[in-house]
C-alpha cells in the first residue's frame, strides 16, 4: 500500500481506474454486484467499511480505527484483493485513494446500497456521503441505491436481486467516464425501484423536498430509557413534485437519475436576500 499526497491525474494506467465503496460494508452482495459490473469498464479498486455504516452521511469521526484489512473476493472467476477499513464510507474513500491506490481514481462509485436514498434524507446517506467526499476532491462520482424492504436494509440478505441495479451502475458509470458533466453536477445519484429490469425507463429528476424516512422510537418505554431510533416510510402523494426522485421511484416505478451539487446554497438572488435582511 501507498501513502501519498492527493494529486489528481496521477494515474497513467491505460484502463480507467475505478474506486468502489459503499456503506453496507465490504461483505455486501450489492458491493460485489457493482464490482462485477464495473470490471467490464476498467480496473476496480474495492475499499469499503469493514462493518455496516448505514446513515453515516459524509461523517469523518475521529474514533474510527482506520485499520485496513486485505480480503479475497472472486469476481468473474478471478480472485481479487479487496480492502475492508475501520472507517466510515467517506473515510473509506480517503483511505482508498491515499493509501490503497496511491493516486486519484478516474471514477468513484458508491453502492449498490440496500435501500433507496430519496428526497430530503440524502444528506443522511452514507452511500451519497461517500460520493460527495470524492466529488469534493474533483473526482467524478456515482451513488447507486436499490429500493428494498426495510427488513432487508441491514442484514445483507442474499434474497435481494441486484442484477438490474448492477446493469444501471455500469450504464451510468460508462457515461461518467466518457462524458464531461456540466458545472454544478458533482454527483450522479441513481435510485433503482425494486422489480426493475434493464429495460425499465430512467428519468432525470430533482431531489424531492419531502421527508421519506421518519424517525420512530423502537421502544417507547420511558422507564427503560432511550434506545436506538428506528424509522418508517411515509409518502405524501398529494404533495409530490412531478419531477422529483420520490415520485419517480415510488409511484412511477422508474429509475431516478438525480444530478447533485456540492453547493447547498439556496437558489435565491443574494442581493435581494440581503435587502430582505436589512429591511
Amino acid at each position: 500500500m501507498h501513502t501519498i499526497e492527493y494529486n489528481p491525474g496521477m494515474t497513467q494506467q491505460k484502463r480507467p481506474q475505478i474506486l468502489l465503496t459503499n456503506d453496507d460494508s465490504i461483505n455486501s452482495p450489492g458491493l460485489w454486484a457493482a464490482a462485477e459490473a464495473l470490471s467490464e469498464l476498467g480496473f476496480v479498486h474495492v475499499v469499503a467499511p469493514r462493518v455496516q455504516q448505514t446513515s453515516m452521511g459524509r461523517a469523518l469521526p475521529r474514533d474510527t480505527d482506520g485499520h485496513i484489512h486485505p480480503q479475497k473476493l472472486v469476481v468473474h472467476g478471478k480472485e481479487w484483493e479487496v480492502y475492508g477499513v475501520g472507517a466510515t464510507p467517506a473515510q473509506a474513500v480517503l483511505h482508498g485513494m491515499l493509501e490503497v491506490m496511491g493516486f486519484a481514481p478516474d471514477l468513484l462509485v458508491s453502492g449498490i446500497n440496500y435501500g433507496e436514498n430519496l428526497a430530503s434524507g440524502i444528506t443522511v446517506s452514507g452511500t451519497v456521503g461517500a460520493a460527495l467526499e470524492g466529488a469534493s476532491l474533483g473526482i467524478r462520482a456515482l451513488a447507486v441505491s436499490l429500493q428494498t424492504p426495510m427488513t432487508e436494509h441491514f442484514d445483507l440478505s442474499d434474497r435481494v436481486d441486484f442484477s438490474a441495479a448492477a446493469w444501471f451502475t455500469r450504464f451510468f458509470a460508462e457515461k461518467l467516464l466518457k462524458k464531461t458533466m456540466p458545472f454544478d453536477v458533482d454527483v450522479l445519484k441513481v435510485d433503482v425501484p425494486s422489480g426493475a429490469t434493464p429495460q425499465t425507463p430512467w428519468v432525470v429528476t430533482r431531489q424531492s423536498r419531502q421527508r421519506y424516512f421518519y424517525a420512530k422510537p423502537q421502544d417507547p418505554s420511558i422507564t427503560e430509557g432511550s434506545r436506538n431510533m428506528g424509522y418508517e416510510v411515509r409518502v405524501d402523494s398529494e404533495g409530490l413534485e412531478e419531477d422529483g426522485d420520490l415520485k419517480t421511484v415510488i409511484i412511477d416505478r422508474k429509475v431516478s437519475v438525480t444530478p447533485v451539487s456540492l453547493d447547498l446554497t439556496s437558489r435565491v438572488d443574494l442581493q435581494d436576500f440581503r435587502r430582505l435582511l436589512e429591511s
